[in-house]
């Protein structure tokens, strides 16, 4: 197991300053590429925060996610024995029911209809907060971070794949897990099949996955991610300039109909595109600005806690169930 990135350290302590005191509690953050594992101290203190890869099945893909969520829980119990957990929070990504504590589906994961609220309680033996790993991002910037003080906002995380959590009148829009899936949009009809089934998804061109895999498709040059994608870019490879400039513009042209369905007043972007700084937010800034009219102009706002966010969230999640009795 190894540290996060330093680079999260300050918005970290931040984050510990505005949980404050509480009940002791795990969380976990899964992601399609990575796991994020935590235990929050009874004082807010974040401790033990590692990213360990998300095991893969193909026999029992939410099972080996359990097994491997359990062994984390029994590492920082073990190396924390002052501070004992009194709940948990887990958040995994794809179409997720939180009310009915069900994963519903993950294309990158490979589950489907998996109750996952219940099998994570058995095999930690705590009251579990259930949810979708990036409404956990979404909820921690809206009440600590980007977002907070927004009463209409969203969030969208770009990395293995894109997805979204929606504020609206203060409040978290589920829609039973089906809202704000903004990677499984329409971007291009004529676009590549997506691993969820349809054709020509947002995230098929405009995730840090996909600006990497169609990079090495049109370049035969192999790279291992976005970032890289995008120094060549900004060196002078033409192929990479289309690639990352068509990325760009599929985001804002998202954006725009976002804005003009919902007018959020901030739309935080989050995930590891998002730390390409001014290199996406603001060419994405100038398209999303060509292509409104009377609309109201949202602020493009980087996520404060960055790859923390989910993490943050689910522990807020964890706290709240304990706030109510043991029931959200």
């Amino acid at each position: 197991m190894s540290e996060l990135p330093t680079k999260a350290d300050a918005a970290r302590e931040s984050a510990t300053d505005l949980l404050g005191p509480g009940e002791a509690v795990l969380t976990f953050d899964v992601g399609g590429t990575d796991t994020k594992s935590a235990l929050i101290a009874r004082d807010g203190r974040i401790l033990g925060l590692r990213r360990t890869p998300t095991p893969r099945s193909d026999s029992d893909p939410a099972g080996v996610v359990i097994e491997s969520v359990t062994a984390l829980a029994a590492t920082l119990r073990a190396h924390y024995p002052e501070e004992v957990p009194a709940a948990a929070g887990l958040s995994v990504p794809g179409l997720v029911d939180e009310a009915a504590g069900i994963a519903r589906f993950a294309s990158n994961l490979g589950w489907t209809d998996v109750p996952m609220h219940e099998l994570a309680q058995r095999a930690l033996a705590l009251p579990v907060a259930f949810g979708h790993d990036v409404r956990a991002a979404g909820e921690a910037e809206a009440r600590l971070g980007a977002a907070r003080g927004f009463e209409d906002s969203i969030v969208i995380a770009i990395g293995t794949g894109i997805a979204g959590a929606i504020v609206l009148g203060g409040r978290p829009h589920s829609a039973h897990g089906y809202a704000a899936e903004l990677g499984h949009t329409l971007a291009d009809p004529n676009g590549e099949r997506c691993p969820c089934g349809a054709r020509g998804c947002l995230e098929t061109i405009a995730s840090a996955g996909a600006i990497a895999r169609r990079y090495r498709a049109a370049s035969g040059v192999k790279v291992a991610g976005a970032r890289e994608v995008l120094a060549a870019a900004q060196s002078g490879d033409a192929t990479a300039r289309l690639i990352w400039s068509e990325a760009v513009t599929a985001i804002a042209e998202h954006l725009a109909r976002l804005v003009a369905t919902i007018a959020p007043q901030a739309i935080v972007i989050g995930g590891g595109l998002a730390e390409a700084g001014d290199a996406l937010f603001v060419p994405l800034g100038r398209h999303l600005d060509d292509l409104l009219s009377f609309h109201r102009r949202p602020l493009l706002l980087k996520a404060r806690f960055g790859d923390d966010a989910g993490l943050l969230g689910t522990a807020l999640a964890a706290r709240d169930l304990l706030a109510h009795g043991g029931v959200l």
